[in-house]
């Protein structure tokens, strides 16, 4: 048979390795900031853009979507090449997407340190951007399925299923998730309100970590782990029945994150059911990947890239165990808003992503420039600096996590909460804090020895060249099955169809799931005291979200007596009716804050947004001192805003808009005249407009500063459902 001389690109995974290496040293030095922030909250006093709840969202996007993202790309581009024997469809379609992806990553670090944020987690970048997102994850599907189009190889390997399944999934979260009406060029509102927004993005989050965190790395899996080990994956038929009990199941998940919330307990029910049922797809994977290394062991004991490997997939087990677990309502009522869940994610992140992208680069970098690598000394120090580093990460956190959980929920004998003060359980754990900072570091460390080990690497090897192959061209059979084939031997070399059948069994849960929830009213009672925000407090809660105080601080009450206790009455479905988009947050690193409107006076707020210790002693949180900056307040899109929530089904009329400048002055100064029953407040007031007067600055009075804002919104929190309840 006439054999075709081709050139595999290598040059497009060199710029995705480099882009992945870039990325993880800049994202792992954002989180390890964040974490010295638990320790030192005003490290960046006064500044805007380096505050905590603006760079926590920057570090997991770079985490998720730059470093593991960028570590998925090169891995596919160079698996798929050599699994179709065929160069990539389009070097113009590859290169579109490297540079699109990377424009992504610097546009999403610029904008949310500048506050512009949707708020809903891993899914956080504004309209424009997401649309980017769309457009150049097209380009990367029209050039894997061009790919394989004219590839030389008949059948697909199951790795490549996996990237097909990441492809259109990734692509149906994506575009569900983010239907925003925009108001501006960087601000936008959620279409869905409260309990549905609620169920959509954490169908999109949880599988946002299933369809971007897992499958593709579990496609890397089975290409890298068999080649690195000179075996054979264990159990094809493993492999086939992981794939597709493994992407149907994963997608009804999602609800197992909103258990004791508003949402419908039928959905919750069904988010346990299917999280249950996930560990025996995963586990399938788990020890696919491990027995494949089966009479190579001693490998293991020499190379770092499988000792490497070998961590990952364990990590892999070990999170995907602890995810259906954490699903069970009797755990999850222990788990969920503490540090027991910041101790899953990473076991998750810096074992299975970390480690795995680590390896890839490890073994790709020596073979792509004709070398050996630099230093297998440096590779095993990585190895167990690394290993140290999830280890003092994790277990604090943890450890963290069963603290918070028994200190929230212990009751005194006259039944009073024993830790009232919510304080008393953030200072408890300072330091486990400390713990996890120091893990962290060492983590970092690893990277940072890794950079060294593959420039010092590239110095000594030849330039990265595209790779000469040849292989016999595809011969033309039947489209249909032949004699004796097997439906899933047919499926294998049937591209176009696999997409749909994947495509199929992934529509299936998101459907059954969203739907009812969105169409049927009896999901969603509503509560006839719940009123729209005020045109103030409006610009309140968009500061609110601008700040990313919903990393924070939750606004759920769930139905335990100890909640109840500290915060209120329980959340109901029909309070957040109006909520574009919802806050019900993830983390308690505060107190929740449904209820917290009313609770504590005008000033009290002023005080604590200027300064938290001043007012809690050992208080973490950072003060938000330029919102007290001598400057107006911006409202020019405080219509836009209000017509905007019109569209969405929010009951403002004509005359709320156009009264909307006044209605928001009016409130604003009601607060200024509240704020002046604190004598200290009146003489730093007057002190700082003479000192205005003396330098010739303008004086803008605290009724147009964004603190007043803040302050509305915060005390409507929980009002609404103090006057007495009747359900329409």
């Amino acid at each position: 048979m006439e054999m075709e001389q081709f050139y595999y690109d290598n040059k497009i995974v060199k710029k995705f390795i480099y882009a992945t290496i870039l990325f993880g040293v800049v994202g792992m030095l954002v989180g390890l900031t964040l974490a010295v922030m638990y320790l030192f909250p005003n490290m960046t006093d006064g500044i805007s853009w380096l505050s905590y709840g603006r760079l926590r969202p920057l570090h997991t996007n770079a985490v998720i979507f730059a470093f593991v993202g960028n570590a998925f790309f090169a891995g596919m581009y160079y698996s798929l090449q050599r699994l179709l024997k065929a160069r990539m469809f389009s070097d113009f379609l590859s290169n579109l997407h490297f540079w699109g992806w990377q424009l992504i990553i610097v546009a999403a670090a610029i904008t949310l340190p500048l506050g512009y944020t949707s708020s809903k987690e891993y899914a956080e970048l504004e309209w424009p951007i997401d649309i980017a997102i769309a457009l150049i994850w097209v380009v990367m599907g029209i050039n894997m399925i061009g790919t394989m189009l004219r590839r030389r190889e008949r059948h697909l390997y199951v790795a490549i299923w996996f990237y097909l399944a990441t492809f259109v999934t990734v692509a149906v979260l994506h575009i569900f998730n983010n239907i925003e009406i925009p108001v501006s060029g960087l601000k936008s509102y959620s279409v869905y309100a409260g309990v549905q927004d609620a169920l959509v993005q954490w169908w999109y989050g949880h599988n946002a970590v299933a369809f971007f965190l897992t499958t593709p790395f579990l496609g890397l899996m089975y290409y890298f782990v068999p080649k690195i080990a000179n075996r054979p994956v264990y159990s094809y038929r493993l492999s086939i029945i992981h794939f597709w009990s493994l992407i149907f199941i994963y997608i009804w998940a999602g609800p197992h994150h909103l258990l004791y919330s508003a949402l419908p307990n039928w959905a919750q029910n069904l988010g346990v059911a299917f999280s249950v049922m996930l560990i025996a797809p995963s586990w399938g994977g788990m020890i696919n990947g491990l027995l494949t290394l089966r009479g190579a062991w001693d490998k293991v004991r020499e190379e770092p890239v499988l000792k490497f490997f070998v961590v990952a997939i364990t990590g892999y087990g070990m999170a995907t165990f602890e995810g259906p677990m954490l699903s069970l309502k009797n755990v999850n009522a222990i788990a969920h808003y503490t540090d027991w869940i910041v101790a899953h994610v990473h076991v998750g992140a810096l074992a299975w992503n970390g480690f795995m992208s680590f390896a890839i680069i490890y073994w790709l970098i020596p073979r792509m420039t004709k070398t050996n690598l630099f230093s297998k000394k440096l590779a095993n120090f990585h190895f167990w600096i690394g290993t140290l580093g999830i280890i003092l990460y994790a277990l604090p956190m943890y450890v963290a996590g069963f603290q918070q959980a028994s200190m929230w929920k212990q009751f005194n004998p006259d039944g009073t909460l024993t830790y009232g003060n919510f304080l008393e359980t953030v200072t408890a754990i300072m330091p486990l804090y400390w713990m996890r900072a120091i893990g962290g570091s060492l983590y970092l460390v690893g990277m940072l020895t890794l950079v060294y080990n593959i420039i010092m690497t590239i110095k000594i090897g030849e330039p990265v060249e595209d790779e000469l192959a040849q292989a016999p061209a595809l011969q033309r059979i039947s489209s249909s099955r032949v004699r004796g084939e097997k439906f899933h031997s047919w499926l294998e070399r049937k591209p176009i169809q696999l997409t749909i059948l994947a495509t199929i069994a992934i529509l299936i849960g998101g459907i059954i799931q969203i739907v009812p929830t969105i169409m049927v009213k009896s999901n969603i009672p509503t509560i006839s005291s719940v009123k729209p925000y005020t045109p103030l407090e409006l610009e309140g809660r968009d500061l609110y979200i601008r700040e990313g105080c919903v990393g924070c601080h939750s606004q759920s009450v769930r139905p335990f007596r100890s909640e109840v206790e500290r915060y209120g009455p329980q959340s109901k479905a029909g309070e957040f009716v109006y909520d574009h988009p919802f806050l019900w947050g993830s983390k308690r690193t505060g107190p929740d804050l449904l209820r917290v409107g009313g609770k504590y006076n005008d000033n009290w707020h002023f005080n604590h947004f200027w300064n938290p210790q001043s007012i809690s002693a050992g208080s973490i949180m950072p003060g938000y001192k330029w919102l007290f900056d001598n400057k107006p307040m911006d409202t020019s899109l405080i219509e836009k805003k209000m017509k905007a929530m019109i569209t969405l089904g929010v009951p403002y009329t004509e005359a709320d808009v156009a009264n909307a400048q006044k209605t928001l002055r009016d409130q604003a100064i009601g607060i200024e005249k509240s704020l002046e029953n604190d004598p200290d407040f009146v003489k730093s007031y007057e002190a700082s407009k003479k000192k205005a007067a003396a330098s010739g600055e303008k004086f803008i009075p605290m009724n147009e500063r964004e603190i007043v804002a803040l302050i509305a919104y915060i005390q409507r929190l929980g009002t609404d459902i103090k006057v007495k309840e009747t359900s329409k």
